[in-house]
Parts: C-alpha cells; sequence; structure tokens
C-alpha cells in the first residue's frame, strides 16, 4: 500500500481537542515506562510532537528530577498541553515551545535523551528531523521512537481501525485512518536511520501497528 501524507501539522483547535479526548492511556503509559528505562535518574530530555504533553506528564510523575522540554509546531495542541501541564502541577519539569523539530533552536550535545511519540508519520521527509535529533543528542544518548506503521493493505488497515477506534467517533476514526496511510513502513525507517547516521538504534516492530526506534544512554554492564 502506498504512502498518503496528512498534513504536517494539526493545529486546527477542534482537532486538538478531539485528539486530547481520545483514550491513549494505555499506549501512553507504555511508551513514558520503557523511555524511563533508558536513560539516568537526573537527565535533560526533548519530546519532539509533544502534542498535548500526555507522554511528559506521566514521565515527571515517575522521575521528579527529569526536565523535559517539550515541542510541536500546532500552538491549539501547546495550549491544551500547557492546561495539562498545570493540572498536573508539574511546570517546573516541564517547559513547552513552539518549535520546528526539523530546525531546532538548541545547541548541539544538548539533550541526555530524545524521544518522540508520532511524529515521523506528519513529516513529508523525516530525514531532516533525525539529523536534528542527531545534532541535539549528547553522543551517547538515549533515544526512543514510537510511530505507526503503516499496513500492508487496506483491509488490514480497517481492521486496525476497527479494532482500536471502535468507540471513536468518524472523525476520530478518520484521523487514525489517515495517520495509518501516511505511516512508514519497517524497512523505510531503516532507511532513513541509515540516512541520518543515526548508530547503535535498535529499530523493530513493537505491536501489530507500531514500530519503536530505542537507543540506551545508560552505561552498558560487564
Amino acid at each position: 500500500m502506498q504512502r498518503i501524507t496528512e498534513p504536517e501539522v494539526m493545529d486546527s483547535p477542534q482537532e486538538a481537542i478531539e485528539y486530547d479526548a481520545m483514550d491513549f492511556l494505555d499506549v501512553n503509559t507504555a511508551f513514558a515506562e520503557s523511555a524511563i528505562a533508558l536513560c539516568p535518574p537526573t537527565a535533560l530530555i526533548l519530546d519532539a510532537g509533544t502534542g498535548t504533553a500526555r507522554i511528559p506528564i506521566i514521565m515527571c510523575q515517575r522521575r521528579p528530577q527529569w526536565q523535559i522540554i517539550g515541542i510541536d509546531l500546532a500552538q491549539s495542541m501547546l495550549e491544551i498541553a500547557r492546561q495539562n501541564v498545570e493540572q498536573a502541577g508539574l511546570q517546573q519539569q516541564i517547559k513547552l515551545e513552539l518549535v520546528d523539530a526539523k530546525q531546532m533552536p538548541y545547541p548541539e550535545a544538548h539533550f541526555d535523551m530524545v524521544i518522540s511519540n508520532s511524529i515521523i508519520h506528519h513529516l513529508p521527509n523525516p530525514l531532516p528531523f533525525l539529523q536534528e535529533l542527531k545534532r541535539v543528542l549528547k553522543p551517547n544518548g538515549a533515544i526512543f521512537l514510537r510511530d505507526l506503521m503503516r499496513p500492508n493493505t487496506q483491509e488490514i488497515l480497517e481492521e486496525i481501525v476497527n479494532k482500536y477506534a471502535a468507540d471513536c467517533n468518524e472523525h476520530q476514526k478518520m484521523l487514525f485512518r489517515d495517520s495509518l496511510h501516511a505511516a512508514f513502513t519497517l524497512d523505510e525507517i531503516n532507511e532513513l536511520m541509515q540516512q541520518a547516521s543515526l548508530e547503535n538504534v535498535h529499530i523493530y516492530q513493537s505491536s501489530d501497528r507500531h514500530w519503536t526506534a530505542e537507543r540506551t544512554g545508560l552505561p552498558l554492564k560487564n
């Protein structure tokens, strides 16, 4: 099945509200816990495409010594994210900024870890983002990226939508369907990582609809 791109920025207030209302708690918690296992107890972390900041909130609740900068190009998403962060009382740990992940203002080797949940399928070409990720990350920094994986056929895509979005409204189902169409295959992600010269990254299928790319920032045990 061919890739069909979707808008890079989801920035209408209604879309942001509907996105934040969708029940991603289990998926977000699993993401946060996996990322936490890759990084030291004290760290500066970049969340690229933070959306409404649900994942940074979970992570900071478990790691009070962490500082997270969450960036997004969607102002409507960031407005809801600020409300969520304030409700969680985590304004001192989580900083939100309107930043293009393909052109970041941060210095080289600045972050201990870069995380991203579902930004890559929004990008027509993810390579500039991956190159920026490498630039702003410390040489031995941790990486945890997860995104949707494009199904092989339209039939499989519809099965996934019906399985995971059965309780959603028609607009939410459409958003999910469009995201699956815009996603990359595992082979395509492997090729992009090689082009970006990101080394020692483990890339694998992590569910029936996700791929994951990870690299530990912890010292290797003898």
